[in-house]
C-alpha cells in the first residue's frame, strides 16, 4: 500500500496531463493508480471508502490550486476539549 506521499508524488507527475484530458474532474488515486475520475468530491469520497476504507487514497479536483487541508481530514475522531455534560 502507498503512502499518501506516494499518492502524491504520483498525480504530480501526471498533473499536465490529467489536466489536459480531465480539468475540473475530481480524481481518486490508491496505490500508485487513477482508480476514477467523478464530477463530485462527495461522489469520490463515496467510492473510496466503499472500495478502500480508510485509505491512505488521495481525492483532487484536477487544475484546482492546492494548498493546506483542513485539520478535520487528519483527525480520525471529534476534538473536545474538555468532557461533555449532559
Amino acid at each position: 500500500m502507498a503512502a499518501l506521499s506516494e499518492e502524491i508524488d504520483f498525480y504530480e507527475d501526471r498533473k499536465a496531463q490529467l489536466e489536459a484530458d480531465h480539468f475540473g474532474k475530481w480524481v481518486l488515486v490508491h496505490d500508485r493508480t487513477i482508480e476514477g475520475f467523478f464530477g463530485s468530491f462527495d461522489e469520490a469520497a463515496r467510492d473510496a471508502v466503499g472500495r478502500f476504507g480508510r485509505g491512505p487514497y488521495l481525492i483532487r479536483q484536477i487544475g484546482a490550486p492546492t494548498g493546506p487541508l483542513p485539520a478535520a481530514l487528519f483527525c480520525p475522531k471529534p476534538y473536545v476539549s474538555r468532557p461533555l455534560r449532559y
